[in-house]
């Protein structure tokens, strides 16, 4: 019983038989593991050049973005005030919200896609929590030194030196963290806004706590707790399983082939030993950012980051042993009910060719929709105030707003007319509505009717907004005439 009920962590106390001295001994089981802390190896391999590069790309994007200008403003701007999202020569506004949706939709069938295809690549390539996780360790590993001297570090006792040691490591992790809030607000407010603002640090109270907030957490979730995030905490490491199937890329270690684990002499061939390949180094778990041995089999703790391959391909190298001892396989593939070579054809299979067609459909439906996107939107307000009033000269006339929104790149001129009466006429203070880039602009218009046709109740209209130009683009909206 003590030793399921420890597998599950559930904490109990109990007095077995009474021990041939008279006394008691009580056994304590606890709710919790205590967490023991993971002091990752530097590795070298292509693997972890990869893991460099997205790591590098991914922070790129990230902090030059809202640097970037497109037509006299920031290129990407989520201006929460306005209510306009700008994504280079796109701008956002609420009416398009359903391209956010759309968005959301093809992320979640992209995930889905890849996982099922090969597994966690994107919490071991370009998750943030891996990425800045790897950043710190950077700075760790700068400025303490590599895995053997942190581990000692840890274990001396508090010095001068060592809280000297301690105090720029985690100086340098709040300074990266902070930069990182910095940079978020970036992308709600203008850049070069915040820029003019840090040397007196004038700041709204939504900048200061987003700013505090988001660098609070990276430094938390990333340099200080940083595995427990992913095994712990992370909702993907729990439903991923629902996803694989025996055809998905995994990283595997190669029982048949490694067992029996020993040492040996470089050299010395293991089979005359009754060993297989691998040599018990354990500089797999070593490297491992989330601490667990790839031997015992697929965990959800792996997040794909590969650095046990790169480890043990190195630790074959010298010993003179064929790469692969841990490689990215199948399940199906390691029973040998196909060769490696035939992964590949194993790709399009149902559930693959079932999440690539919704998400095909999704990114074709959206991109269609915002290619036919007109450059600007129309709404059409009544004036409630006043529903319907006669003219001096017997007419009936009914009061609308319109709001025109311009969301092109350029300056727009637009005429606006009306139909769906007989001889129906439209009043307004100008011709012609000027509208500037990415703006609106809200224009009362009156509409007249003749009574003999504006009966009463309501009588549907249209309102025809056109654009100046050699090829005008026509938006109709539909609205209501109240009669007498």
């Amino acid at each position: 019983m003590s030793d399921s009920l420890k597998n599950i962590g559930v904490k109990v106390e109990h007095t077995p038989a009474p021990s041939t001295k008279g006394g008691q001994e009580k056994q304590v089981i606890e709710l919790y593991e205590s967490r023991k802390k993971v002091y990752p190896r530097s590795v070298k391999g292509i693997f972890n050049n990869w893991r460099i590069a997205f790591v590098l790309l991914t922070q790129l994007v990230y902090f030059a973005t809202p640097w970037l200008n497109w037509n006299g403003r920031q290129a990407v701007l989520f201006d929460l005030v306005n209510r306009k999202f700008y994504l280079f020569g796109l701008t956002i506004w609420p009416q398009d919200f359903v391209y956010l949706a759309a968005f959301l939709m093809c992320a979640a069938f992209g995930l889905f896609t890849w996982t099922t295809v090969a597994g966690r690549l994107w919490c071991g390539y370009s998750c943030p929590q891996t990425v800045y996780t790897e950043i710190m360790l950077w700075i760790e590993q700068w400025v303490e030194g590599d895995r053997n001297k942190r581990m000692k570090l840890d274990q001396q006792p508090m010095s001068f030196n060592k809280l000297r040691i301690k105090t720029t490591k985690h100086a340098l992790m709040i300074a990266f963290s902070l930069v990182t809030g910095f940079t978020l607000v970036g992308y709600f407010t203008p850049m070069h806004d915040l820029v003019a603002a840090l040397p007196t640090f004038s700041y709204g109270p939504w900048e200061t706590f987003w700013i505090f907030f988001y660098a609070g957490f990276t430094y938390l979730l990333a340099g200080v707790m940083r595995e427990q995030v992913c095994k712990y905490m992370c909702p993907y490491a729990r439903f991923q399983s629902v996803m694989f199937d025996a055809d998905t890329l995994v990283i595997s270690y190669d029982e048949k082939r490694g067992e029996a684990r020993g040492a040996r002499k470089k050299g010395v061939d293991p089979k005359t030993l009754g060993l297989g390949d691998c040599v018990n180094c354990s500089i797999c778990v070593q490297v491992c950012p989330v601490g667990i041995d790839i031997r015992n089999g697929l965990q959800y703790e792996c997040i794909g980051c590969a650095a046990c391959i790169d480890a043990c391909d190195e630790v074959m190298d010298k010993m003179g042993y064929p790469r692969g001892l841990i490689r990215y396989t199948t399940e199906n593939a390691m029973e040998g009910k196909y060769t490696e070579s035939q992964i590949k054809n194993r790709l399009l299979r149902p559930r693959v060719v079932l999440y690539s067609l919704v998400l095909v459909a999704i990114v074709t439906a959206a991109t269609t929709s915002l290619a036919m996107r007109k450059p600007f939107k129309v709404d059409v307000i009544r004036d409630r105030a006043s529903l319907v009033r006669e003219t001096d000269e017997g007419w009936l006339e009914n009061g609308y707003s319109l709001k025109i929104i311009n969301t092109s790149e350029q300056t727009r001129r637009y005429r606006i007319s009306v139909t769906g009466l007989p001889g129906i006429k439209l009043e307004m203070d100008k011709p012609e509505v000027e509208v500037k880039a990415t703006e609106n602009e809200t224009v009362g218009v009156r509409v007249q009717a003749d009574p003999q046709y504006a009966t009463k109740g309501s009588h549907e209209i249209h309102f025809r907004i056109e654009t100046v130009e050699e090829t005008p683009v026509v938006v109709e909206e539909k609205s209501s005439f109240i009669g007498e």
